[in-house]
């Protein structure tokens, strides 16, 4: 069974991160410019949690707020369910969907960050490993 260290691999640990006193503007141009749903905001370089584009629709233009004039701390969303690593891809589906989130934090051993995940990505691995399943077959098959 596929893990989160999988798509980490294939997808690289890197994650974009603003301090929390980054307005949400700049922020916005940021995931425009490397074409991306999320970023980490941090405090004094600490994760404090995520900024998606959800985030911005839901606590800033649905409440009359301007982009402008707000941080990325001010509507951040926090308390995500820790993953791990050796989180299976199966459990992320699942709690993305039972949680209806579109991005994971992954947190090691130390409690540190070292990685995201997104739906897509989950996605894409769980397509990629049944492709590898069929050819599997198929060739077992094909070799009877």
């Amino acid at each position: 069974m596929k893990s989160v260290k999988h798509i980490l691999a294939r997808k690289g640990s890197n994650v974009t991160a603003v301090p929390a006193e980054t307005t949400v503007f700049n922020v916005l141009k940021l995931m425009a410019d490397k074409n991306i749903g999320s970023v980490v905001v941090t405090d004094n370089g600490k994760y404090m949690g995520l900024m998606t584009e959800r985030d911005y629709s839901r606590k800033i233009i649905l409440v009359g707020k301007h982009s402008d004039e707000t941080t990325a701390g001010e509507i951040i969303s926090t308390n995500f369910p820790r993953i791990t690593p050796e989180s299976s891809v199966d459990e992320c589906m699942l709690i993305m969907s039972e949680n209806n989130i579109r991005y994971l934090p992954v947190f090691d051993v130390t409690d540190q960050l070292c990685g995201i995940i997104s739906m897509s990505d989950v996605v894409y691995e769980t397509i990629h490993s049944q492709r590898e399943t069929i050819e599997q077959l198929h060739s077992y098959i094909q070799s009877t």
